[in-house]
């Protein structure tokens, strides 16, 4: 077997690295270990983001606290409204929000946008396609329903029967939750995320299973629901920003004044109005 001595390994490696022989001598398209990297490619969202002057934020606008459009006037608000318009603030740039659905948030998101906000919980299946900022809440899913039938519905077992109607919005989590834990009970999807909860009020469905977050903010806007068990919610589940794969700046960037917000009191303040 022929031996590679010590210093012809060390001689190839130096001529990697000081640009002889495997570099193409171009100022922004160079050859490494037969791979073509274009250094422009390094450049990160960061960049864009400044270069450009814009956050481009996609949003359902329909998961309160989180999100909301208005219908009538177009505008938005909710927490993680506040903290991308703070977010923007800190960069020196505007806010761009692209309106978009839970079923088509990610094709939204990778075809137009820099961040995705508004409840978004963290996935592996999202995760094969972007990443995802620190966590800003740690949480589950768990269901709401008419006050007094609290205790008919606080188990998986209970609402997973054949007369039980457990309503869910199209696309997301909650769907997802719904048809792989009551394939016996009766799964409504429903369009509209911003009236779903009207349906359990008039009869129409008997229970939901969302976000502990959105229960409890439910239930303070509609004293005939309540939420069950919102500290002890079924599974456990966090929520983030979607942020593009592979960025390491932006990510940094982000989590960084993730980390200042939660110190210096900006992220309590976007909660105040919502949950007290």
């Amino acid at each position: 077997m022929k031996r590679t001595s010590v210093a012809t390994v060390v001689a190839g490696l130096s001529m990697i690295l000081t640009g002889c022989g495997t570099w193409a001598e171009t100022p922004d398209k160079n050859t490494a270990l037969g791979q073509e990297v274009d250094v422009e490619s390094i450049n990160s969202r960061l960049d864009d983001v400044r270069k450009t002057k814009t956050l481009t934020v996609c949003t359902t606008g329909d998961y309160r606290p989180f999100t909301y459009k208005d219908p009538e006037t177009g505008k938005y608000s909710g927490i993680d409204i506040d903290m991308v318009q703070d977010l923007a603030k800190r960069l020196d740039v505007k806010v761009k929000y692209v309106h978009t659905s839970w079923k088509d948030l990610m094709d939204d998101y990778l075809s137009s946008c820099d961040i995705g906000v508004g409840g978004v919980s963290i996935s592996l299946e999202r995760a094969e396609q972007a990443a995802f900022s620190t966590a800003t809440l740690d949480e589950g899913k768990t269901p709401i329903t008419l006050c007094e039938n609290v205790d008919k519905y606080d188990t998986i077992k209970e609402i997973n029967q054949p007369d039980v109607r457990s309503i869910t919005p199209i696309g997301g989590t909650n769907q997802k939750f719904a048809e792989e834990h009551y394939s016996d009970g009766k799964v409504i999807a429903f369009e509209d995320n911003n009236t779903i909860f009207d349906e359990i009020i008039e009869g129409r469905a008997d229970v939901m299973t969302t976000d502990a977050s959105e229960t409890r903010w439910v239930a303070n806007e509609h004293p005939e629901l309540c939420a069950v068990h919102p500290d002890k919610p079924f599974d456990y589940s966090q929520k983030a920003y979607l942020l593009p794969r592979g960025d390491t700046a932006f990510k940094e960037y982000v989590d960084a004044w993730l980390n200042m917000t939660e110190n210096d009191g900006t992220y309590a303040k976007a909660k105040k109005p919502w949950f007290g």
